[in-house]
């Protein structure tokens, strides 16, 4: 079985969930509905450093916050899928728009919407706070919970393996 860190050295593209991953999913809810999400400065950080290494970068998410869309079109990150109840056709659509391998793949999730996709990738990935599910199809378990570093700790690894950080 091929480690980790060898998968690391192919990866092309990053997908990302947004609530439990790049927040901790917890929300705060405004007298107008608006949810408000917190999200770390050092995803942030990793995210537009990739972008601007050349790496794909895409959001699939149940979350319908255009504020959240917004933060990451800030980033450098327009692949911004939010709304979808069903993440494995937005997943394929992907797929299709850009001819991308799913070898070549990181995803991380951390609940049951996500498991499907991440069936389907070359390296599933989650934060150390995900569902049981989750936890167990990942290769790597990052020892950062969601919205607290874990996209860093991801995206920072498959950067260091390939001279690119």
């Amino acid at each position: 079985m091929e480690n980790f860190k060898t998968k690391l050295t192919r990866v092309k593209t990053f997908i990302f969930d947004i609530d439990g991953v790049l927040t901790d999913g917890s929300v705060t809810i405004m007298p107008d509905g608006e949810q408000l999400r917190t999200m770390n400065i050092k995803d942030g950080y990793a995210l537009q450093l990739a972008v601007k290494k050349g790496y794909k970068i895409a959001i699939i998410s149940g979350g319908r916050s255009e504020s959240v869309r917004k933060r990451l079109n800030g980033l450098g990150i327009f692949d911004v899928y939010l709304g979808c109840d069903n993440k494995i056709e937005t997943y394929k659509e992907f797929l299709l728009t850009y001819e991308v391998n799913p070898d070549e793949i990181l995803y991380m999730g951390d609940d049951v919407p996500d498991y499907e996709v991440m069936k389907r990738i070359g390296v599933p990935t989650c934060p150390k706070d995900s569902s049981q599910e989750i936890l167990d199809i990942s290769i790597y378990v990052s020892h950062k919970n969601g919205g607290k570093g874990c996209v860093r700790d991801v995206i920072e690894q498959v950067m260091r393996v390939q001279g690119k950080w």
